[in-house]
């Protein structure tokens, strides 16, 4: 591998002109990363729930059918909760996207190496419980391309980006879960949602 992915930079190309597109992002950076793109009503930050990002994604895109729905998770997160691959497999929403920031690391306590360091293959996991529309992309030359499947809705797709290692700042958004879900339940049923902060609290 030659070259990696700058993930802040990814994600926030990905979620550009996101127009209804429900996104579900997984504890630790991947908050951090969907927040700095651009809050939003529509965004769900799973705040302490490692494991379970991808199933969250499974329930809002059998629930509304008709929308795009994204998941940001992490390799770390990815890994405690591989049998998530299994059961959306089950059901393969045609709308729902699972992107994977692998950067071989546990980035909330202290860097060490995960399983995709030492040869795990996340993509080859979820094809091998059945979702052949997943793949691993090493280049930010990968992106554009990638953005257009995730709002196509043609079939469940799982992306690997492997990105560069290290962290970022922390953006961080609201913590409180029953604000967020209420915000995010106000603004998928047409509610007038809370005002959302225009810049984000740094730790």
């Amino acid at each position: 591998m030659t070259t990696l992915i700058p993930r802040r930079a990814a994600v926030a190309q990905l979620l550009r002109d996101r127009h209804d597109m429900l996104v579900v992002a997984g504890l630790g950076s991947p908050v951090y990363d969907v927040f700095a793109a651009g809050d939003h009503a529509l965004n769900f930050y799973d705040w302490g729930a490692m494991g379970s990002a991808a199933m969250v994604g499974l329930g809002l895109a059998l629930a509304q059918p008709g929308r795009p729905v994204v998941v940001f998770t992490g390799d770390g997160e990815m890994l405690m909760g591989l049998g998530a691959f299994s059961t959306i497999a089950q059901h393969r929403p045609p709308n729902l996207s699972i992107v994977v920031l692998d950067n071989e690391q546990y980035a909330e306590t202290g860097m060490q190496q995960t399983a995709t360091g030492f040869g795990t293959d996340l993509a080859g996991v979820a094809r091998a419980c059945g979702l052949a529309r997943a793949e691993t992309c090493c280049s930010a030359d990968d992106i554009p391309g990638l953005r257009d499947r995730l709002h196509a809705c043609d079939g469940t797709l799982v992306a690997v980006l492997k990105i560069e290692p290290g962290d970022q700042p922390r953006t961080v958004p609201e913590r409180d879960g029953a604000v967020i879900t209420d915000r995010f339940m106000q603004s998928l049923h047409g509610r007038a949602a809370p005002a959302a902060p225009a810049v984000g609290r740094r730790n």
